[in-house]
């Protein structure tokens, strides 16, 4: 008998079918994220709020999300991660049914927030399919594959989100309309509890309330002061800011002493896994701090300004949708290139795409083909990051802390997106002179979005680079497998 080395081939199979349904939640994620975007200004009206006031929408989601992850993550790993996804998505269609029929900006405000419990989704569904396919060998081509068939779902979704919610908008009454996504969230309830099996195994444990307490108060403060900092930049701002950074010093000393964690902040120092996370903070300066800032430069009119494109809203969405089509194409093509050449290799060509995409700004910026170029190049890249970020990290990670680690790279990504936010703001009203009177931005303040998240995808490229050559593989995929000759 010969030895031949026969690497399984890493087919989805019995997980085609869990797949299929996490893909319709993910599908809903997405039109959660585009559908209401067209209505911004019919909900403000119907709030009685001034259009700068829905900022405060975003900004509430966002506190929350970088909270709910790591808490989620932790309690999925303990009791089960469909057990959480079931409990997310109750809490999200409870705030979703909760919209239509309000119209205090208060009750609006928090319900809105609430409804950001679907971030956890994707980092919950990640650990779920690892979780299931780290036995196959082949766990970690799977579970990439998985993750960008996920990721093309959700984009998808955000496409079909924004195009129906700006049709729904002009041909019926804003509650009803607010009533659409609501149901959609509860048909994902229904999808997950009858769809979607269990993790085959749960670590069990105790839930970290300290911990909780000291991440809580370090989140709301420093996302709170950021918030702030866009608004007026006052000391208190400042003072939050850095309060809610210095808070993470006693938190990580707690997380370090207990026996039973939040998160094992011991994860950011090995060596396959700092780099995951420090490409989710920098990733998350262009995939959530830079849209806006594109968006309104297209819409910027050179004739007034000498700079911009002057386009109209139907070509500014047309941009957006080439964006995230480009996007479904670099998660769809990720588990193509971890399989041709490795996970590390392919996640350090989507950060370098990221970061040339942006920086093809800085001499192209003229045209209309010249923008969907740009972001066609950063799509591709966001695309891949997205799907490959969290499959990264559960497969780099220990058995017990899956959900940990594909939650912090959500959970990363969000304050890198929050701290991004802020300083993209204030960068565009800086020396922006009469053109802030008509509200545009300065082109110095788009220049530095440019550059900033051009250099932030190089550099993720980078530390990339220092993760050791055969992270996030299967070795047993690897080994060789005795095969009877033939004749």
């Amino acid at each position: 008998m010969s030895t031949a080395v026969v690497a399984p081939k890493p087919r989805l199979g019995a997980l085609a079918g869990i797949v299929g349904f996490l893909a319709f939640v993910e599908f809903t994620s997405g039109v959660l994220q585009g559908y209401y975007t067209p209505m911004l200004t019919d909900i403000a009206r119907h709030l009685g709020i001034h259009d700068a006031d829905v900022n405060w929408l975003e900004g509430s989601q966002l506190m929350l999300s970088a909270l709910i992850v790591p808490i989620f993550a932790k309690l999925g790993d303990m009791v089960g991660h469909k057990r959480m996804l079931l409990v997310s998505t109750a809490l999200t269609a409870a705030a979703s049914f909760a919209l239509p029929f309000t119209d205090s900006f208060a009750v609006f405000l928090v319900a809105w927030a609430l409804q950001g419990f679907y971030v956890v989704w994707l980092p919950l569904e990640i650990a779920l399919i690892w979780s299931r396919s780290r036995a196959s060998g082949v766990g970690s081509i799977l579970t990439a594959r998985a993750a960008g068939l996920l990721v093309a779902a959700l984009e998808a979704g955000a496409i079909t989100g924004a195009l129906a919610g700006g049709a729904l908008v002009d041909a019926l009454p804003l509650w009803i309309v607010l009533l659409v996504p609501a149901l959609a969230v509860a048909a994902c309830f229904v999808v997950i509890l009858f769809g979607v099996t269990e993790s085959p195994a749960v670590s069990g444990g105790r839930l970290d309330t300290t911990g909780i307490v000291l991440l809580t108060l370090a989140l709301l403060a420093f996302t709170g002061g950021l918030s702030l900092l866009r608004l007026d930049g006052g000391p208190l701002a400042w003072a939050l800011v850095l309060g809610g950074a210095l808070l993470i010093v006693p938190f990580a000393l707690w997380e370090r002493r207990t026996e039973d964690p939040l998160i094992d902040v011991r994860m950011f120092v090995d060596p396959a896994l700092w780099p995951v996370f420090l490409t989710a903070g920098l990733f998350g300066v262009s995939v959530l701090g830079a849209q806006a800032p594109l968006s309104t430069f297209a819409r910027t009119d050179p004739a007034v300004h000498g700079y911009g494109l002057g386009t109209a809203g139907f070509a500014t969405s047309v941009i957006i949708g080439l964006y995230l089509i480009a996007m479904i194409g670099g998660a769809l093509l990720y588990p193509v290139a971890a399989r041709l050449a490795s996970p590390r290799v392919a996640l350090i060509g989507a950060s370098a795409l990221v970061g040339v995409g942006y920086l093809l700004f800085l001499p192209f910026h003229d045209t209309y083909a010249q923008l969907v170029t740009n972001m066609a190049v950063a799509g591709v890249g966001s695309g891949a990051l997205v799907a490959a970020l969290p499959a990264a990290a559960a497969a780099a990670a220990p058995a017990w802390a899956t959900g940990q680690a594909t939650g912090l790279t959500n959970a990363v990504k969000t304050v890198g997106g929050a701290i991004a936010s802020c300083v993209f703001g204030i960068a565009l009203l800086q020396g922006a002179g009469a053109a802030a009177e008509s509200t545009a931005g300065s082109f110095a303040g788009y220049v530095t979005v440019w550059i900033v998240c051009g250099a932030t995808g190089l550099a993720a490229a980078a530390a990339l680079m220092v993760v050791p050559k055969g992270a996030f593989t299967d070795p047993r995929a690897e080994a060789p497998v005795p095969v009877a000759p033939r004749g």
